[in-house]
């Protein structure tokens, strides 16, 4: 603080008596000494600040009762009173031609803006807001912007800002953290019956005249004009209601309510702000989203501290230190009585050394970790999860405003039992069963319309199966997702289909189309389908390019699979599919001849893709048989890259279209002497890389094993250090497992049941297949695939 701040701080605050040599807040005069209003200064979302409000407001009963946030609110302050109305809850705005332009007003339980709204509501008081409208702050260049009473980042513009409260610490002589400092003098602080309930608010006022006579708008020049607001606000309440009025505002603008300006002046700061049309609605938020310092007002780092604060003012180490223990012993962690006596009584002494008023958050918390949770950070970062910060999730009325496509998404969401929720959660999903199926839609329509509800995760099937796995966790800044989504119509399936058609009209890549296609019949949007159709056709009719189409075809094939399972017609579909799949077989061999080594690794990708895609398709038998022809060519052509000729021949291997003898005839051909070693590395990687599950081969067919020893015990010395990188990424990607095996196989040498051993079969197996004992396998196999056993 600079010099002048300091000595008026200094005078102001300590020769008045309102803060003692610890720096407590005390008794003193009234803070509408004189008559006038009463201002209650205050700090956003603290506990100690909300219990001084509601004893101030009990204390004098004021007839009206005015709080900082958007003027536009008034119509909506009743449904605070709803008995469906649970905090944390926030006020969100949003320009109605442009609904990703928003801002959030938060709440919580232990907000004085809640506790002043609650108290007139059942009191009968009127309620006003008095702040900027959100027309005004909506239009400004960043709507995001935060009171400069809490020390945050305000508006864009102005000089140097300042933190309040660290300006304060400093004027009352406290060492160490500001945060610290102020939760001694309030947060902490007990309700006494017989102080003046108001005195406190009349030490902070006078605290930050000093500052605001020092600094200014202390780097807040947006405030200017807010305040401004306030007090034509003001004076037109005590027009309405006299002098029984109460403001409840940011302590840091008290001082500027007070100052005698004209109403011409006032005016004057107005003039000419940009405006847009807004809309504003009560909206659910939750105390992981308190905890970010970003959007209005203060970001606190422990609002399930501060709520038990609130909520327990006897006591409450005590209490919390029993919420700690019941976690614990809910995680299986064993704390006991004597634990939670213990922790007590180390807070207690902890705060006593430090010289604080009562144990603070760091007190608990450095207890907790050394009693209940022995030294042990693990158990203790579960404690800063789930009760430091919490995972409160608000609830609002279902009569709040909303967007018509927030009101059918609501609908939808009860309907398939789908409760919002602030924790992530894992959702598995039977496609088969309708309500599941519903609920995939659903959750499928959301995620094209950017609202992030679910991400799909991996779960116990595969994609492509008939099971789903979802990880849901419903955040606040969704209801802007869905407030922007609205212009796309006014049901979560209508919105959906539209959006849809959008993309598929202004997309230009093949791989995107085939992209949404899939999107669409995950949704279930056959609405949309005939138009992204058309523009598939059109995009791989023009689109020559075999990269791209090996790129698009899996998210096809994929999608007449999934079509399946739910019943969808995928007609059209199927059609492009298979001319896509036509067309790679055609222009892939001439594609793979002569690339470098990036691009035959990039191509190696893109086959595997396809293979697994062309294995999808309907009526495989015809796209398997030509496919099959397509790999045989790699697989024989010489100006193909080794990695892609291994890679063919590996697939042919895998789906029987060629013996084990002609592959290893391929090998040995690729592992000649007259190749060099390190194409005839490459050619190892195509055929036993990657996670492909050549380790296993090698290991059961001990022929192909005993031609890679051979081959890599005759590479020459000068050219064994130019294959060792490629042979040591291949053979890293195997399990440990198989590497022990192959190392103690290839230790035992010929003749041992090591490499070229040609003993006839594999050990532990026949010499052909008993497909008796094959067959007794189907019915279990179609009992778990959910399929009809045909004769």
């Amino acid at each position: 603080m600079a010099s002048a701040g300091r000595t008026a701080s200094d005078e102001g605050l300590r020769s008045g008596g309102r803060l003692t040599s610890g720096g407590r807040l005390t008794s003193g005069a009234a803070v509408r000494g004189g008559g006038g209003p009463l201002l209650l200064g205050v700090r956003h979302h603290g506990p100690g600040s909300a219990r001084a409000v509601r004893a101030a407001l009990e204390a004098e009963k004021p007839a009206a009762v005015l709080v900082e946030g958007p003027a536009e609110a008034d119509a909506l302050v009743t449904l605070a009173g709803d008995p469906d109305m649970r905090p944390p809850v926030a006020l969100l705005a949003h320009a109605v031609d442009d609904p990703g332009r928003a801002a959030f007003w938060p709440m919580a339980s232990f907000s004085p803006e809640w506790v002043a709204i609650r108290w007139a509501l059942d009191r009968g008081a009127a309620v006003r807001f008095i702040d900027l409208p959100a027309t005004h702050t909506l239009a400004a260049s960043d709507p995001t912007w935060s009171d400069g009473d809490d020390g945050e980042e305000g508006f864009a513009g102005g000089g140097a800002r300042i933190d309040p409260i660290a300006e304060l610490a400093g004027a009352a002589g406290a060492t160490g953290a500001a945060e610290r400092w102020w939760e001694d003098v309030v947060e902490l602080c007990g309700a006494d019956d017989d102080a003046d309930p108001t005195a406190p608010f009349e030490a902070l006022a006078e605290a930050m005249g000093a500052l605001r006579e020092a600094h200014g708008h202390g780097g807040h020049p947006r405030d200017l004009v807010r305040e401004a607001y306030m007090r034509i606000q003001l004076r037109a309440a005590r027009k309405e209601f006299g002098d029984s009025v109460a403001v409840v505002c940011g302590a840091w603008h008290v001082p500027a309510l007070t100052r005698k300006t004209t109403v011409a002046a006032d005016r004057a700061l107005l003039k000419g702000l940009p405006k847009v049309k807004a809309e504003l609605t009560w909206v659910p938020w939750t105390h992981r989203r308190l905890a970010r310092r970003s959007g209005y007002g203060a970001g606190i780092d422990a609002p399930g501290w501060y709520e038990h604060l609130f909520a327990a003012p006897d006591r409450p180490v005590e209490r919390w230190m029993t919420k700690v223990a019941r976690l614990l012993r809910a995680e299986d962690h064993p704390v006991s009585s004597a634990h939670v006596i213990e922790a007590v009584r180390l807070a207690r002494n902890l705060a006593a050394l430090r010289g604080r008023p009562a144990p603070g958050l760091d007190e608990t918390t450095d207890a907790v970790r050394a009693v209940l949770c022995e030294g042990s950070d693990v158990p203790l970062d579960l404690v800063r999860d789930r009760l430091v910060v919490g995972d409160v999730l608000g609830e609002v009325p279902a009569g709040a405003p909303a967007v018509p496509l927030q009101r059918d998404l609501a609908r939808r969401r009860r309907s398939l039992r789908l409760k919002p929720e602030a924790t992530e959660r894992t959702l598995e999903l039977d496609l088969r069963k309708g309500m599941d199926g519903e609920r995939s839609r659903l959750l499928h329509r959301l995620r094209l319309l950017g609202v992030g509800w679910g991400e799909p995760a991996s779960g116990r099937a595969g994609t492509g199966t008939f099971r789903e796995t979802w990880r849901l966790r419903w955040e606040p800044e969704q209801h802007v997702q869905v407030a922007e989504a609205g212009v796309w119509g006014t049901t979560v399936e209508a919105a959906a289909t539209a959006r849809a058609r959008s993309r598929a009209e202004a997309a230009t890549a093949l791989a995107d189309i085939t992209a949404l296609a899939e999107q669409c019949l995950l949704a279930g949007l056959s609405g949309a389908l005939p138009v992204v159709m058309r523009s598939l056709a059109d995009r791989a009719a023009l689109d020559t390019d075999v990269s791209h189409l090996a790129e698009a075809l899996p998210a096809l094939a994929r999608s007449l699979r999934y079509g399946d399972v739910r019943g969808t017609d995928t007609g059209a579909l199927a059609e492009v599919a298979a001319g896509l799949a036509e067309r790679i077989c055609v222009g892939l061999p001439p594609a793979c001849a002569g690339l470098d080594t990036d691009a035959a690794t990039a191509m190696r990708g893109r086959i595997d893709e396809v293979h697994q895609a062309i294995g999808l398709l309907p009526d495989a038998a015809g796209p398997a048989d030509r496919w099959a022809g397509v790999l045989r060519r790699l697989a024989d052509r010489d100006r193909v890259p080794g990695v892609l000729r291994g890679r063919a021949a590996r697939l042919l291997l895998d789906e029987g279209r060629i013996a084990d003898g002609e592959a290893a005839l391929l090998m040995s051909r690729a592992l000649s002497p007259g190749t060099p070693p390190p194409d005839a590395a490459a050619w190892i990687d195509g055929f036993v890389g990657g996670a492909s599950g050549g380790g296993l081969l090698l290991v059961h067919d001990e022929r192909l094993l005993g031609l890679v020893d051979d081959w890599l015990t005759g590479v020459p010395a000068g050219a064994f250090t130019d294959v060792l990188p490629l042979l040591r990424r291949t053979f890293s990607t195997y399990e440990p497992g198989v590497r022990r095996t192959l190392g103690e196989l290839v230790a035992r040498g010929p003749g041992a049941g090591g490499p070229g051993h040609s003993a006839p079969g594999v050990p532990g197996f026949a010499a052909t297949l008993d497909r008796e004992r094959a067959d007794a396998v189907l019915p279990l196999l179609h009992l778990v695939l959910g399929t009809e056993v045909t004769a």
